[in-house]
């Protein structure tokens, strides 16, 4: 048994620092979506049926140059629904992957989203990496391989489950 992982021994700072290193990506995204799900939920604007800073009228804007139009043409049938689906998304995947509750669902619905993001509203960013959708869906990827096994309220169910 490698000595971090005896019951009687603390792990070095090389283990601790390798146990934890995803910690500050995690962190990262979900503030980042939770602050992104209410800075759109307290906006009224966004989630109008139309005009200046509504989704509608974001997706009339890149409807032209989205990687993806057939997104684009469902989610102009109903704005309003989706502006509320992309919102409650963003909160449910941020508070999911903070609390480490189901954390790879949260993550591969992060992914999901920064992919459907990316393939619509950022596609046309020139050059590529200066759209920040394609760079959350990758920051999403260890999240969904490997969840959330440390701090996290899955490591606390896992544990009691062992118990």
């Amino acid at each position: 048994m490698p000595k971090h992982d005896s019951p009687t021994s603390r792990p070095g700072p090389r283990a601790l620092a390798e146990r934890y290193a995803l910690l500050p990506l995690r962190l990262f995204l979900g503030a980042t979506f939770v602050y992104a799900a209410l800075d759109k939920l307290t906006d009224p604007a966004f989630r109008a049926a139309s005009g200046p800073g509504s989704l509608a009228d974001t997706l009339a804007g890149v409807e032209s140059t989205a990687g993806a139009p057939f997104l684009i043409d469902l989610a102009q049938r109903a704005p309003e629904g989706f502006a509320w689906a992309i919102a409650l998304g963003e909160l449910a995947v941020g508070a999911g992957i903070l609390l480490g509750l189901l954390g790879r669902l949260a993550a591969l619905g992060g992914a999901l989203l920064s992919l459907s993001l990316w393939l619509t509203v950022s596609w046309s960013v020139e050059p590529y990496y200066l759209g920040n959708d394609l760079a959350y869906l990758m920051a999403w990827t260890p999240f969904v391989l490997a969840g959330t096994p440390y701090l996290s309220v899955d490591a606390w169910l896992a544990a009691r489950r062992r118990a």
